[in-house]
């Protein structure tokens, strides 16, 4: 038996994990995955709606950093693998509040530490991000060994998760692997999130609100791709180590908000430059190097065919996101479960 704990699964990179896991993508032979999610504002148990009736799926609607919940889940499920996506994750609201920040991926980590140690789990895979490095200027990349510099509360909160994952690795002998991974793009994607924005924004004839100059740095990375590396290394990474997940693919938000313009065939009038948010950091890459060597994980997606179909995606799924920009994307837990799940 393989049995896996997936928390945050309802979100956008955890519900492409659970999707494409449960579909044979990843190659792993699963035979039940539970998927923990709060179901906060980003929260969509719709997108996992294609595996609803699979009898290896099983939802439960939790908050990781409840202790009593996690410990009957635990005790009840005994997971071989804790796969660790969830997490408040979006920098501007963790600058307007950050104590849900800390609440979460701090005490929430620390909850599902201490769960794994007492039913002793195989592994323990957190999911994290290279913003735990802080900014980078013109050249060079993060490794695994750069210093930990966050910027923001959101990755000042992922980096002490991190850290404390780790410990508890040096600490208690808890068989733990960090992955750290560039910024993420494509189907399910919460539309807050820059590349989905602007082509919702586009596709509405609205502004398209970009900060600053527009030349902020990023390596970005299909999900899928993202996906396939955190399975590699829960299955074949060493236990207490940091992995760099990238595609050395740096592009400037502005250019990419001009190719989905382009795609679009909307004009760079829709552009509107605003006030650059706070201690927004200038440029993130990645050097990959460790993983490719160690477990011959190389992406597979290139950044021109992965926004087209991510463009693609949003064409075809305007019921989706139009259901998340109003807010109905939240009945359907109470539509699809009623009082079976209720309290």
């Amino acid at each position: 038996m393989s049995k896996y704990l997936v928390t945050g699964g309802a979100g956008f990179i955890g519900a492409n994990y659970v999707l494409r896991s449960l579909a044979g993508k990843h190659g792993s032979v699963i035979d039940r995955m539970v998927v923990v999610d709060a179901l906060t504002y980003a929260g969509n148990l719709e997108s996992l709606a294609s595996v609803h009736n699979d009898p290896r799926f099983e939802f439960i609607k939790a908050d990781i950093q409840d202790a009593e919940s996690m410990e009957v889940l635990m005790a009840k499920e005994q997971p071989d693998y804790v796969v660790h996506f969830a997490a408040e994750s979006h920098v501007d609201r963790s600058i307007s509040g950050p104590k849900a920040f800390i609440d979460t991926n701090v005490v929430g980590t620390q909850v599902l530490l201490d769960g794994c140690r007492k039913h002793g789990i195989k592994r323990f895979l957190m999911v994290s991000t290279d913003e735990v490095y802080g900014s980078l200027g013109p050249t060079g990349y993060f490794v695994e060994t750069s210093p930990i510099k966050p910027s923001s509360p959101y990755s000042a909160s992922k980096a002490g998760s991190d850290l404390l994952a780790l410990a508890y690795h040096h600490t208690y002998g808890l068989d733990v692997v960090v992955t750290r991974c560039s910024n993420n793009y494509g189907p399910l994607q919460f539309p807050e999130k820059l590349i989905p924005l602007m082509i919702i924004n586009a596709l509405a004839g609205e502004a398209l609100p970009v900060y600053g100059d527009g030349m902020q740095v990023r390596d970005w990375i299909h999900v899928w791709d993202h996906n396939d590396a955190v399975q590699r290394v829960l299955e074949k990474g060493r236990a207490g180590e940091v992995y760099n997940i990238g595609c050395q693919n740096e592009q400037p938000n502005i250019n990419i908000v001009k190719r989905i313009l382009s795609h679009l065939e909307k004009p760079e009038s829709l552009i509107r430059y605003v006030t650059d948010r706070p201690g927004h950091d200038r440029r993130y890459a990645i050097d990959y190097t460790k993983i490719r060597k160690e477990l011959g994980w190389n992406p597979q997606q290139t950044f021109e065919e992965g926004l087209s179909s991510t463009i693609d995606w949003y064409l075809n799924n305007r019921d989706w996101w139009e259901r998340v920009r109003s807010g109905a994307y939240r009945e359907y837990y109470t539509n699809q479960y009623g009082q079976r799940l209720e309290g």
